[in-house]
């Protein structure tokens, strides 16, 4: 398992192409990689609710807000995942919206490996507000108002994902249509190569790191992460037990570093923080980048066999 990691650690560092934002998503995905990977799966509890706020770039006008909302369910008896998302980015005077279905479905390999397999399909609609596109002279522009119209698609996404109670690896591909028709796509084919380590003792700090490339067009990011894992001392052998609290750092090629705080209000609510800075030449005038996001977890009545903590 070590090999492998040290192989995408290799690969990150060979990504030679960056930018600050290569995709909409979001910092905290690897809390919940169902906002990446269709084929991610945590059966731990019976269904899983997210909702988050990243607000990009603050201080720079008409910089990016991203609203996602995420749910999944995960049918034991059937060894399937059923999942829904949405995702609305507004970035200037266009906005993005990103309806999702997800079906991912659990192979048993022995004890320990499972092997899922994910798709997914997503309705995408692009939208302008031609009311704040301001021109020189102040008067509305006919040919601009002629090309900017709402525009909407259907793509898809899919995903592969090796799954231990200590690691993770992964590889999955969105907006697979752009690939064969790129013309008529509205997100161009974005593709993530991951790989995580999560310690699962019952000590009262764990550590976890991933490592994760992505390819959006012709531009590469890498981005690596180190999180600590806190318990609280009265859960010591009751592995149902979430985290009473988490802290991260990460490095994303482009200049940009920032951390993840995460903190669990009862056994069924989390709240995370997260906040990024860019070191680049935004650096001038953003004052970085916020994300909070809300997770909820409903219970199920029995163990799971293969779970992160």
């Amino acid at each position: 398992m070590k090999r492998i990691l040290i192989i995408l650690f290799i690969g990150c560092i060979g990504f030679s192409r960056i930018t600050a934002q290569s995709n909409i998503r979001l910092n905290n995905y690897w809390g919940n990689m169902h906002a990446i990977n269709p084929a991610w799966m945590y059966d731990k509890y019976l269904a899983v609710v997210n909702m988050a706020v990243k607000k990009q770039w603050v201080g720079i006008a008409g910089a990016p807000t991203t609203i996602f909302a995420s749910g999944s369910t995960y049918l034991d008896d059937k060894g399937i995942q059923l999942g829904a998302s949405l995702i609305q980015d507004k970035t200037g005077y266009t906005s993005f919206t990103n309806f999702g279905l997800s079906y991912a479905y659990n192979l048993q390999l022995n004890y320990l490996w499972q092997l899922h397999l994910g798709v997914a399909a997503n309705y995408q609609q692009v939208a302008f507000d031609l009311g704040e596109i301001i021109t020189i002279d102040g008067m509305a522009d006919p040919v601009l108002n002629d090309k900017l119209n709402n525009a909407h698609n259907f793509d898809s996404d899919i995903g592969i994902e090796f799954s231990h109670p200590n690691f993770k690896f992964g590889f999955s591909s969105q907006n697979v249509v752009d690939i064969f028709n790129s013309e008529n796509s509205l997100q161009a084919n974005t593709n993530f190569l991951y790989g995580q380590f999560r310690q699962n003792s019952d000590y009262l700090f764990n550590i976890g790191a991933g490592i994760c490339g992505i390819q959006y067009a012709d531009i590469y990011q890498c981005e690596m992460n180190v999180t600590g894992y806190f318990r609280n001392r009265w859960d010591n052998g009751l592995i149902n037990k979430p985290d009473l609290f988490d802290i991260g750092f990460f490095y994303r090629t482009g200049s940009q570093a920032g951390m993840i705080l995460g903190f669990s209000i009862t056994d069924n609510i989390r709240v995370s923080y997260s906040y990024d800075y860019h070191f680049g030449s935004l650096s001038s005038g953003s004052y970085g980048t916020n994300e909070i996001m809300l997770t909820f977890n409903i219970n199920r009545r029995f163990e799971c066999r293969n779970c992160w903590y």
